[in-house]
Parts: structure tokens; sequence; C-alpha cells
């Protein structure tokens, strides 16, 4: 299958387009950094290509030149504090430039559609960057109904390692200064590898049929940022400095938000449980498959070895 991944040479898109690339598919990373999309095609020998989603002609002549019959919309402005600070430009990515795809792919019959979507979109949303990705959330599933496209959303927590994280920022911190400063040492976080953010749209795709229209995430285990910082701060021998919490952060996130309980469903895909959110279906309250929030601080925490082994896959060496 031909697959076009936008956002293509982020940490995401090249891990994404190995994958794939891997299970036979010819696949297509394109992104508005031409430097990136070159050192993308290098690390993962998938063709690349320059796009720019706020275009509308841009996206037409990428999918026009290339054909695919799957596009996994991965482009986004995607930190807090960046778009709390420049949220016109969140806004254009995140919003139009999601509309963009979308259209693109309706009007040219693209057959299957997937929308890389986060925890931050679900309610309550404290930010613009959550509530940019909840907007997209929306518009694709509502559309999947309204076209030949097949259209779904899968929800990601925080992807260990990847650009800009905050294991990358704190690595970099103790190397260059032999500390780590943390706005948010109580809060509770969805952490999980590339691997298993790989493995959801993998699911996403194999059962699109099933889930058009709707979104998909998994179960995942959870871990407050405190006892991150005590491993590290306990084996690497320093002591971390709190600052307040940035603009727009929330003390835990939530794979399904209270308000949305209503549109929620349980399903086990390859003898794993997953959620479903339907918004176009509303159930009664007495007929709630799930009856509380499913949130970082309530789901199940990971263990010491689990965190350990994350920090190792960035060289941390503890």
């Amino acid at each position: 299958m031909k697959i076009l991944i936008t956002g293509g040479n982020g940490f995401l898109g090249r891990n994404l387009g190995k994958t794939l690339l891997n299970d036979g598919h010819e696949i297509l990373l394109a992104s508005r950094n031409n430097k990136a999309n070159f050192l993308a095609a290098n690390d993962t020998k998938c063709k690349t290509a320059p796009l720019d989603i706020t275009s509308r002609a841009s996206v037409d002549d990428v999918i026009d030149i290339f054909n695919p019959e799957l596009v996994i919309h991965a482009a986004a402005t995607k930190f807090v504090d960046l778009s709390e600070d420049f949220p016109h430009e969140t806004i254009d990515v995140n919003v139009l430039g999601s509309q963009n795809i979308l259209r693109s792919c309706i009007n040219k019959k693209i057959k299957y559609l997937i929308g890389i979507s986060t925890d931050k979109a679900s309610p309550p949303v404290r930010n613009t960057y959550g509530l940019s990705k909840s907007i997209m959330e929306r518009l694709f599933c509502s559309m999947a109904f309204k076209s030949d496209t097949l259209i779904s959303c899968v929800r990601y927590g925080n992807v260990a390692w990847s650009t800009g994280s905050v294991l990358v920022q704190w690595k970099k911190q103790y190397e260059e200064h032999g500390k780590i400063i943390t706005c948010g040492p109580n809060m509770f976080r969805y952490l999980f590898t590339v691997h298993d953010a790989c493995k959801l749209v993998k699911t996403a795709i194999n059962n699109i049929e099933k889930i058009n229209g709707k979104l998909l995430t998994f179960d995942m285990k959870a871990v407050q940022i405190r006892r991150i910082l005590d491993l590290l701060s306990n084996r690497l021998d320093f002591q971390y400095e709190e600052v307040p919490a940035r603009q727009g952060e929330r003390d835990t996130e939530f794979l399904v938000g209270e308000s949305e309980l209503q549109h929620a469903d349980k399903i086990v895909i390859d003898n794993s449980l997953h959620y479903l959110l339907d918004f176009r279906n509303s159930l009664k309250k007495e007929d709630f498959v799930i009856n509380s929030p499913i949130s970082a601080k309530t789901s199940q925490q990971m263990s010491d070895e689990e965190i350990l082994r994350i920090l190792n896959v960035g060289d941390f060496n503890l």
C-alpha cells in the first residue's frame, strides 16, 4: 500500500516510516523542512517530499504526485508552551492544516485517513494545543460519514524520547549543568515507547472499517513525574529543582474525559484493551460502558523497572 505520512521527518513520522516500510508498504514522508526531509530520507530509506499543510495547493500537489491509498496525518505544532505563545501558528497548522488534509483526501477519494491526536485533547482541555487537536478529532470523525474516505483518529500519551520531550530536555540539562529543572514533579503523565505508538497506528490501519468515524486509544500505563526524577537523581547523584508550571499545563492527562463517557466503549484488539470514542453516539448514563474518567492519575502505574527501561533507551545508562 502507498502511504503518505505528513510531518514525516519528525520523531514519530520517521519511526512510522521505518516500521511501515519494513512491513512492505511504499512510504512518502512529507514535511515543510527540506533539510530535515533530507536527513529523514537517509535515516529511514523512505521517499520524502516538501509539503506545507497550511497551503491547500501544496497538499493537493503532493497527493496528486504520490497518489496514496492511506494518509497518516502526523504534522502538527506540538508543544504546549509554543502554542500558548504563538496561537496563530498552532491554529494555522493544527486546525486549518488538518482541514486542508481532510478536504484534499475527500475530494481526491483517498481510501483511508488517520489523524494523530493527543491526550491533551481530552476534556477538560487546558491549552491551545489540546484544543486545536480536539477540533481535529471532531473534524475528522464527523466527516467520515459524509465521504467515501474511511477516517479515524488515534489518541496518544507522551512518546518517550520524541523531539523536544521532557526526557530529551532533562538529559541535555544534566549533561550541560549536572542538574535538572522541572515544572511538574507532582503531575501524572502517560508515557510509552515509539514502538507502542507505531503499534497503535498499525492497529488503526488494520481495523479501519471497524473504527471509521471513531477515535481509538489503548489502555496505557502512567507515571507520576516525581518517580522518574527520583530514580534519576538517586542513580546519578544530583538534586532536581522545581519551577512553576507552564501556562496551560494540568496535573493529569486523560485518555477518556468525563464529558466523553457518553461516547465511550471498550474494545479488545489483539488481546489488548482499547477505548473507542464515537462522538456521534451518545449513551444514557445508565448505559455507560465506562463510568468514570480514565486519567493518568487513576490508571495502572509503571513499575520502576519499566521506567528504567524507557530511560535507558535514551542512553541515560542507569
